[in-house]
């Protein structure tokens, strides 16, 4: 990364730290119950005030007006400081085209504008050097995009094209690729093969599209560095097989999911994070230890069908279950047996919105659970 690109992130985490640390705050809010009153003011001020100076917070995007007067190569529409010469600042302009592209130009900022076309050659100047390419917010689809434009950039190392309405997956050849976002589309297909030299990509979000389990068949094999795989609010009945055993976080909340195979986590030893909330999960589709590995911190199986609570590691430290239908409270879910050694590490479990009370805890619960800092039912919180 640029020195330059360096400075400019610095400025944004003091800007957004506000806002994020504020979003963070309200998640462990509404996840322990708590009203979001509780929060200090000033922390509320700060966050507001965050919100108004830091709207690209996923950009590393600080305003122009920060970075001086205009390069003289730069086109008429948008904006090339001279501080940051290889960043190039065309949103929020109103475009319903590219810009010409100088050379030298390595992080390209098209978000927020009326852009429906890529036309050949849009890249040609910055075809080997352009590393960012962020087209968030704009009317793209797939027709209008040229073969030979992005998917040819062979240095990019991030790539947003999330509030668009493309119905296949776009991906550069670049080996580089580290990010790739589209989250808000159309999307119905994921053809196999794209990722498949992607050595480099950490991070793939594809939530609030409109893909089936059968659309990304083998779409996310090859990388083998990817940490994160969001694909929330989409049309999957299965979670996505072939997924590189590096993953550590997995989101697929608001699907069709009704069941997980067996062995499945443990194609993922490095997993941490499992989302399968707001799904169709029952009893039946869960086998037996199917969530029993040592590796997951957090689960949450909030929002489903589930009769009874799933045997867990004993090192899972968060479980979210409310808003199913389970009635018992089976301690061996927990625990096989108690000991001085033998334990589970839960710290925070949810069970409220579903037919359990505090009363339905064994009374020894308390060996068991002895790290649990909140456990949560209808009627109260212990």
């Amino acid at each position: 990364m640029d020195w330059l690109v360096l400075h400019e992130c610095v400025y944004v985490c003091v800007w957004c730290g506000g806002v994020q640390y504020f979003n963070w705050v309200q998640q462990l809010k509404l996840k322990s119950g708590m009203a979001m009153s509780s929060l200090h003011v000033p922390l509320l001020l700060a966050a507001l005030v965050s919100v108004a100076l830091c709207q690209y917070d996923d950009y590393d995007y600080r305003p122009v007006s920060m970075l001086g007067p205009s390069g003289p190569n730069c086109h008429e529409e948008c904006d090339c400081p001279i501080s940051f010469p290889t960043a190039m600042y065309c949103d929020n302009r109103k475009l319903k085209a590219i810009p010409a592209v100088p050379t030298g130009i390595k992080y390209l900022y098209l978000q927020n504008n009326q852009i429906d076309e890529v036309k050949a050659g849009a890249f040609d100047n910055v075809s080997a050097d352009l590393r960012w390419l962020i087209m968030d917010n704009n009317l793209l689809t797939n027709a209008k995009v040229a073969k030979g434009t992005i998917d040819k950039l062979s240095a990019l190392e991030k790539l947003y094209l999330s509030h668009n309405q493309l119905t296949e997956a776009i991906v550069p050849s670049s080996k580089a690729l580290e990010e790739l976002k589209i989250m808000h589309n159309k999307l119905t297909k994921f053809p196999g093969g794209l990722l498949s030299n992607k050595e480099n990509l950490t991070s793939v979000n594809l939530q609030h599209n409109m893909l089936t389990s059968e659309s990304v068949t083998g779409a996310f094999k090859g990388p083998k560095k990817m940490l994160s795989l969001d694909v929330s609010h989409n049309k999957l009945k299965k979670l996505p097989s072939g997924i590189p055993n590096s993953l550590e976080i997995l989101y697929a909340d608001f699907n069709e999911i009704d069941s997980v195979s067996a062995g499945y986590l443990n194609k993922l030893p490095a997993l941490k994070y499992l989302r399968i909330s707001n799904n169709k999960l029952v009893d039946s589709g869960l086998p037996a230890g199917v969530f029993n590995v040592s590796t997951l911190v957090e689960l949450d199986l909030s929002f489903n069908k589930l009769k009874s609570i799933p045997e867990i590691n004993e090192h899972l430290e968060q479980l979210y279950l409310q808003a199913n239908e389970i009635s018992k409270f089976d301690l061996l879910s927990f625990c096989k047996f108690s000991g001085p050694v033998n334990y589970s590490h839960l710290k925070h479990l949810r069970l409220d919105g579903n037919n359990l009370t505090y009363s339905s805890m064994p009374s020894d619960a308390a060996n068991c659970l002895r790290m649990a800092s909140e456990i949560m039912f209808n009627e109260n919180t212990k």
